[in-house]
C-alpha cells in the first residue's frame, strides 16, 4: 500500500494531519540530529501569495530566532518568487546556523532553486526536482521570463541590423520598450546569476578540498569556475525550453552538483515521503495553500473559501455558522458546524433556519449544482484546532 492510500484510509481531518506533520518533523530531527523547518506551497493553487515573498522571510526569522541547534535542515517546495526574499532568508540562516541543508522531495523552482544552491548539503528524493534559474519580471500586465524577454529583444535588434527594418508589428512592440526597462530586465537576470556564483563556492563547495578523481587540491578559482559552469547550464533556456522544467538528480549531477540521495537511506526516505504526503493531503482537503512549520509551531496561508465561517464564541468555540453561496446560481445557504455533542445546538440552529454541516461535505443546491465543502471543513478545523462533529 502506498503512503497516500495509507493516510486516506485513516480518514484524518486537517487538524489531525497537521499534528501528524509536526510529529514527523520531530521524528526527523531525532534521526538527523538537526532542526527541520518545513516551507511548502501548493503549486496547483493559482493564488498570488503562493510565491516566495518577504512575509515568508519574517515568518522564518521568527520561527528560527530562538533556536539553539546549529544544524538547520529546510524542507522546501515552492514555485519560486522574490529573489530578494530568497537572499534575505539565505543570509539570515547562514548567519545563525553552522550547517544548512536543503531537502527536496517535490518542486523547488526559480527562487527556490536559488535557495537550495546555498546549502552546504542538498538532499533529494527521486521525486524531487529543481528548475532553471531565471528572474520573473512584470512587463505591462504580464509576468514574463527575463531571459526570454532579453532573447527576444536581441533577436529583433539583430533582425533590424540585417534587414535595416522590422515588420510593423515588431516595430510597434519595440517602440514601447524604454532603455530603463531594458536595464531593469538585465539587472534582474544578472542578480540571480550573481547570487549563485557567490553562494556555491561560499557554501556548497565550502568543504570541497580535493577533486574526487585526481585528488588535486581545490582552489577558490576552481570553485568559482565550477559555479560559473553550473550557472551557465541553469540559465540555458534554449536547452531546457521551459521555466517550469524539472531538473532531477542525474541532470544536476551532470552539471557538477553533488546531491545526497535520500532514497539510499530507508528510514530518512520514509519520513521525508510521509512529510510530503501529509502536506499534499492538507492542501487537497482544505483552503491551505502554504505551510511553514517546525516540530513546535506552524503558520498556514489560507485562501478565502466560498462561505466565511464566523465563530460565535471566539475563545472556546462550540459551534461556527457559515453563509455558503452557490457559485452557479448565487443562492445563499446558512449552515452550522458544531464541535461538541450537544443536541440543544442542533435544536437552536435548526429553529433559526440553519442546516447542519453535511457529513459527506456535499451541499446540493436547488439549481442542481453540488457544492464541495471539503476545503471549508478543512479551514474551520485548521483555524479552531477542533474537529467538526458529524
Amino acid at each position: 500500500m502506498g503512503l497516500l492510500s495509507e493516510y486516506i484510509q485513516k480518514k484524518l481531518g486537517v487538524v489531525e494531519l497537521e499534528k501528524e506533520l509536526m510529529r514527523l518533523i520531530k521524528e526527523y530531527n531525532k534521526l538527523r540530529n538537526s532542526f527541520l523547518l518545513v516551507y511548502s506551497a501548493c503549486l496547483e493553487k493559482p493564488i498570488p501569495n503562493i510565491s516566495l515573498n518577504m512575509d515568508d522571510y519574517y515568518i522564518i526569522f521568527d520561527f528560527l530566532k530562538n533556536t539553539e541547534v546549529k544544524n538547520l535542515d529546510v524542507y522546501i517546495e515552492t514555485p519560486g518568487g522574490s529573489g530578494e526574499a530568497a537572499e534575505e532568508i539565505v543570509e539570515y540562516i547562514h548567519k545563525k546556523f553552522d550547517k544548512v541543508s536543503f531537502i527536496v522531495s517535490g518542486e523547488a523552482k526559480s527562487a527556490g532553486t536559488l535557495m537550495v544552491l546555498c546549502g552546504h548539503e542538498i538532499l533529494m528524493t527521486e521525486s524531487g526536482s529543481l528548475g532553471p534559474i531565471d528572474a520573473q519580471i512584470r512587463i505591462g500586465r504580464s509576468t514574463v521570463s527575463a531571459y526570454d524577454y532579453m532573447e527576444w529583444v536581441d533577436e529583433k535588434r539583430k533582425e533590424a541590423v540585417k534587414n535595416d527594418k522590422l515588420n510593423p508589428f515588431d516595430a510597434t512592440m519595440v517602440a514601447q520598450i524604454s532603455p530603463g526597462e531594458l536595464n531593469g530586465v538585465s539587472n534582474a537576470l544578472d542578480f540571480a546569476k550573481d547570487l549563485v556564483i557567490e553562494w556555491l563556492p561560499k557554501y556548497k563547495f565550502k568543504n570541497w578540498v580535493k577533486t574526487e578523481t585526481t585528488k588535486k587540491v581545490v582552489t577558490e578559482e576552481m570553485k568559482k569556475k565550477r559555479a560559473e559552469q553550473i550557472v551557465k547550464e541553469l540559465i540555458n533556456h534554449k536547452k531546457w525550453r521551459s521555466h517550469g522544467r524539472s531538473l532531477k538528480i542525474n541532470e544536476l549531477e551532470n552539471m557538477g552538483l553533488k546531491i545526497a540521495k535520500i532514497d539510499d537511506d530507508q528510514k530518512l526516505a520514509d519520513i521525508v515521503y510521509r512529510i510530503q504526503t501529509v502536506i499534499k493531503l492538507i492542501f487537497h482537503s482544505s483552503n491551505t495553500y502554504k505551510i511553514t512549520a517546525t516540530e513546535k509551531e506552524k503558520i498556514v496561508g489560507i485562501a478565502n473559501p466560498i462561505g466565511k465561517p464566523v465563530n460565535l464564541q471566539p475563545k472556546e468555540p462550540e459551534v461556527v455558522e457559515l453563509d455558503v453561496v452557490c457559485p452557479k446560481c448565487g443562492k445563499h445557504y446558512k449552515l452550522y458546524a458544531k464541535f461538541i455533542p450537544n443536541a440543544k445546538i442542533d435544536q437552536d440552529f435548526q429553529k433559526k433556519g440553519f442546516k447542519k454541516f453535511p457529513t459527506d461535505n456535499k451541499l446540493n443546491c436547488e439549481c442542481g449544482f453540488e457544492i464541495d465543502l471539503t476545503p471549508i471543513r478543512g479551514q474551520i478545523e485548521s483555524q479552531t484546532g477542533k474537529k467538526i462533529i458529524d
